[in-house]
């Protein structure tokens, strides 16, 4: 009852807090990016170290005001997160606009549904608004990996679902998606694919070192043999994104083990060497090299054993 109580006060103060106009929460903003950046300094170790591993070619100066660019992007980034509490459909169609949408409609109408690959990059959660280019009655779907909180948990839910998305916790993904299939939906299924992978990974190199990648959206697509897209997104300025939906195969079955999986890994390195300072660089992306990884793994396995 107590943390139903908090939920409820926490999400009244949010809701009124993002009633407030973009060019008040934009001054909150840089007063956010001065505490966050030059008083706490929020993770800029891992900052850095991400920057120095993957721009190994540029100088210091020019590392440096790639960070900069970063956390002012990830300050204006979670007010505009918050701010999907309080915009209207109409607002949010015309700060995140959508491009080369033809394709991707025809595809979901000839095949029953497309994968969207989607990156960490610009304000990738106001994607949540795509249902509004979207045929009425296809459904938008959106797979996210469940809080351990459970008001919390409740509160995002309901963000991501303000504009008619259809929220599939990641461990119900396949179940879900076949389940509108057979109730006859066509879908747009939205998958966040760039992050440290905790279970089944595919290796690459990607910004010139070994990196795990997610290989869940290559499997879906196979599964359901959906063509798959990869999410090109853009930051023209505050406040204003460009989504556009580039296709990557049109016949995922047909493509080798892992192919899918570099095709993104390979647009996402084109997109940050474009422009780096709008990704998660605050994330701890390089956790383990393949070799430690193996390790932990045979340690696992060592474990479960032991305990049979």
């Amino acid at each position: 009852m107590k943390s139903r109580f908090v939920y409820g006060l926490v999400y009244a103060g949010m809701w009124l807090f993002s009633a407030l106009p973009f060019c008040v929460l934009y001054l909150l903003s840089d007063l956010n990016y001065f505490l966050m950046y030059r008083i706490v300094g929020y993770r800029r170790k891992v900052v850095r170290d991400n920057l120095l591993r993957s721009f190994p070619e540029k100088s210091d100066k020019e590392r440096r005001q790639i960070e900069r660019r970063f956390y002012r992007y990830l300050s204006d980034y979670l007010l505009e997160d918050l701010k999907l509490l309080h915009m209207s459909a109409a607002d949010l169609r015309k700060r995140m606009v959508y491009k080369n949408t033809e394709q991707y409609l025809e595809f979901t109408e000839k095949y029953g549904g497309i994968i969207l690959m989607i990156p960490h990059y610009a304000n990738y959660e106001w994607l949540i608004g795509k249902g509004a280019v979207m045929k009425p009655g296809d459904v938008p779907v959106q797979v996210n990996k469940p809080l351990k909180d459970k008001y919390l948990d409740e509160l995002f839910k309901r963000i991501r679902s303000r504009f008619g998305g259809y929220n599939i916790p990641k461990h119900s993904t396949a179940r879900e998606i076949i389940k509108l299939k057979r109730e006859g939906k066509k879908m747009v299924v939205g998958l966040i694919t760039d992050q440290w992978p905790s279970g089944d990974r595919y290796w690459t190199t990607f910004l010139g070192q070994q990196t795990a990648f997610l290989n869940g959206a290559e499997r879906i697509a196979k599964m359901m043999n959906f063509p798959v897209f990869y999410c090109e997104l853009t930051k023209n300025r505050r406040g204003y994104c460009e989504a556009e939906f580039n296709l990557m195969t049109e016949t995922p079955k047909e493509t080798a083990e892992g192919e899918i999986t570099e095709m993104f890994a390979q647009r996402l390195e084109q997109t940050l060497r474009r422009e780096p300072a709008y990704w998660l660089w605050s994330h701890k992306r390089w956790k383990f090299t393949p070799e430690e990884c193996a390790q932990n793994e045979q340690e696992e396995q060592l474990k479960r054993k032991e305990g049979k």
